[in-house]
């Protein structure tokens, strides 16, 4: 899209305010990320700690006879959130205030780890005299992250390794396949080929500029891909080198530029997280492109996306687009989740007005028809009526907000992060065992989670209540003082979190 000339005259003195406080030189270095300390297990563990880790990895691995998956924990930040910095397209830019040093606050206390940044960080339809890579004011992306470093949570912004806007005038067609396009809300974006030279030579500059100039932890990565086995374009890019076996089991350029990138993350002592499509991961073979896996788009149905993402390799961070899926209740995504080893996205930050899908002058290129649209508008339709909340906080939230959702997610994440510290063995869905005194009733998942404590973790899919038995003594941490029981009843559809006692 060109210039949007009428705004950015409009918001030249909005531009100025963007780091809601003293001024921050626009050529300030980039703050250096927080320094990770050497892992309990390694620092600070006693010979007690040790042999209790280990007798309780010993009983796990006699007891489990059989499971799909074991693994073991390590570099495991599962308090994740997406922070809306503001509305993106807009009349004027973002900016930082009082309202965001009491949210990062919110979040610190909260226990979240890692917050992860849209687009809105930077400038996609260069509407304020940014870009796709380049924010309208440097110097409030590196205060917002400076803010986060305090509170001893890291940040990745958004990036893609394809997507570019179609009127951008950097954008060249030989890069893309004809008609291998997004259209969606604001975006037009053609779908860049990963095996073009000349889509590489401009993407991984500015991928490396933003990994250096602002003090991020790494990246947040759109792949954005549709992959080899659900390709319908067969024409390659006019500029497209063929040089890997392309197979519907192997994406072989895309993974490879995905490789070169998690590299350059690496290098730097970063994350990668990876969002590719729905609740897809990238067919990589045996090569390591990621940290984090984001899984939930566009999915309509959570069971579904359980039974799909469960295979995949840590660390899945799943989060329900509620666009399109219903769930039961507040409950409902960590029962899907916890017993593979996964935890909920949060969704944080300023809240999500609407107004992006509602803006004078810029193009949606599928109009009122468009979902995206639609869903903007809703959300902004409820915000003028309910200006104090509950508030939505991204697109793909409950629309209006649920007040309980925050509550929940802390309340299952204070039982969550003991049970995945550093150095536990978890075996995921205990099939055979010696764990309990009888086979687990039909619908009923058992995961245990070994390190100084022994954790059991028992969701009951089904539709009715179960009851079961344990071998040994547990206790149910959901509960306000839980006793040491061997019997244990499951309601229909819920989760519980066991520790030996």
């Amino acid at each position: 899209m060109d210039r949007r000339t009428f705004l950015k005259t409009s918001t030249v003195a909005a531009v100025a305010g963007t780091t809601g406080g003293a001024a921050v030189p626009s050529q300030a270095a980039p703050t250096r990320p927080p320094q990770s300390a050497a892992s309990a297990v390694l620092k600070s563990y006693t010979a007690d700690d040790h042999r209790r880790r280990l007798e309780n990895i010993g009983r796990c691995r006699r007891a489990i006879r059989s499971c799909l998956r074991k693994h073991l924990v390590t570099n495991y930040l599962p308090a994740q959130c997406c922070y809306n910095l503001g509305e993106y397209p807009a009349l004027k830019p973002w900016t930082l205030g009082p309202y965001d040093e009491q949210e990062l606050d919110r979040l610190r206390d909260h226990g979240i780890q890692l917050i992860q940044i849209f687009d809105e960080w930077a400038d996609p339809l260069r509407l304020f005299g940014g870009d796709k890579f380049t924010p309208v004011d440097p110097a409030a992306v590196r205060r917002f992250i400076d803010m986060a470093h305090q509170r001893g949570m890291k940040v990745l912004p958004y990036a893609s390794t394809c997507f570019l806007q179609r009127t951008d005038p950097d954008f060249q067609q030989a890069w893309s396949r004809e008609g291998d396009d997004l259209e969606v809300g604001f975006w037009n974006m053609a779908r860049c080929s990963p095996a073009s030279p000349g889509w590489r030579a401009y993407l991984l500059p500015n991928f490396a500029k933003i990994l250096d100039e602002f003090g991020a932890d790494g990246i947040y990565i759109d792949g954005g891909y549709v992959w080899n086995a659900a390709k319908r374009l067969t024409a390659p890019a006019k500029d497209e080198v063929v040089a890997f076996d392309e197979t519907p089991q192997y994406d072989g350029a895309f993974c490879d530029l995905l490789a070169l990138m998690y590299s350059e993350v690496k290098r730097r002592g970063g994350l990668l997280k990876l969002h590719v499509s729905g609740d897809q991961r990238p067919q990589s073979g045996e090569l390591k492109v990621y940290d984090y896996l984001w899984v939930g788009e566009g999915v309509q149905s959570a069971e579904r996306m359980r039974d799909a993402v469960k295979h995949h390799p840590p660390y899945v961070v799943p989060c329900i687009d509620m666009t399109f899926a219903t769930v039961a209740g507040d409950d409902e995504q960590y029962l899907h989740a916890i017993p593979y080893l996964q935890f909920p996205l949060l969704q944080a930050g300023k809240p999500f007005t609407g107004e992006r899908g509602n803006v004078p002058g810029v193009n949606y290129p599928r109009g009122e028809r468009d979902w995206w649209v639609q869903r903007c508008r809703a959300v902004q339709k409820h915000y003028r009526e309910h200006p104090n909340g509950p508030h939505t906080y991204g697109i793909w939230d409950h629309v209006p907000g649920r007040p309980e959702t925050r509550l929940t997610h802390a309340r299952w994440l204070k039982q969550y992060l003991p049970m995945v510290e550093e150095g536990t063995w978890a075996w995921l869905e205990i099939g055979e065992s010696d764990l309990f005194a009888q086979p687990l009733p039909k619908g009923v998942v058992a995961s245990a989670f070994a390190n100084r404590e022994l954790y059991l973790v028992l969701a009951n899919y089904g539709e009715t209540a179960v009851e079961l038995a344990t071998a040994e003594g547990y206790v149910d941490l959901g509960k306000p003082e839980p006793q040491p029981a061997k019997q244990w009843r499951l309601e229909r559809r819920s989760l519980v979190i066991l520790r030996r006692a």
